[in-house]
């Protein structure tokens, strides 16, 4: 599987910023979450979404023996170890230790990253340190 076009994967998702926060949203200038954000650019990027989203907890602590968002990504995404992921890899980060990942970022650059805040919308910020580090696991948009 090709990867896509990471700075046409950038400028859709870009295409995203203001987007306000809405839990279980994807539409562009509406609403959407951060997997909400996600399946828009996969969208315009890849085409329609291969299967439905079940409903999600915004639990950023659940624990569990699965880790559902990473394994659907290996559905339909090329897994790349988070270290060696650049500039338009989807990253799904662990937001506490011993938890699932559960939320959804894409990286815009070296140091950059976008993606669906609560109360923030869709905003682009640095990946600090603290970011960083909790990066779970990182996918590539695959072409269309």
């Amino acid at each position: 599987m090709s990867a896509a076009n990471s700075e046409h994967v950038i400028a859709i998702a870009r295409s995203w910023l203001g987007t306000p926060y809405h839990d279980q949203a994807s539409l562009r200038g509406v609403g959407c979450d951060c997997l909400g954000l996600a399946r828009g650019v996969w969208r315009e990027e890849v085409g329609p979404e291969p299967f439905p989203i079940p409903p999600y907890s915004r639990d950023w602590g659940e624990t569990g023996p699965r880790e559902v968002l990473a394994d659907g990504a290996r559905r339909m995404m090329t897994e790349v170890e988070p270290v060696a992921a650049g500039p338009g890899a989807l990253v799904l980060f662990r937001m506490q230790p011993r938890a699932i990942a559960k939320h959804v970022g894409i990286l815009t650059g070296p140091e950059s990253f976008l993606h669906a805040y609560e109360r923030l919308g869709v905003i682009e910020e640095p990946l600090t340190p603290s970011w960083r580090r909790r990066i779970a696991f990182a996918f590539l948009f695959p072409q269309r």
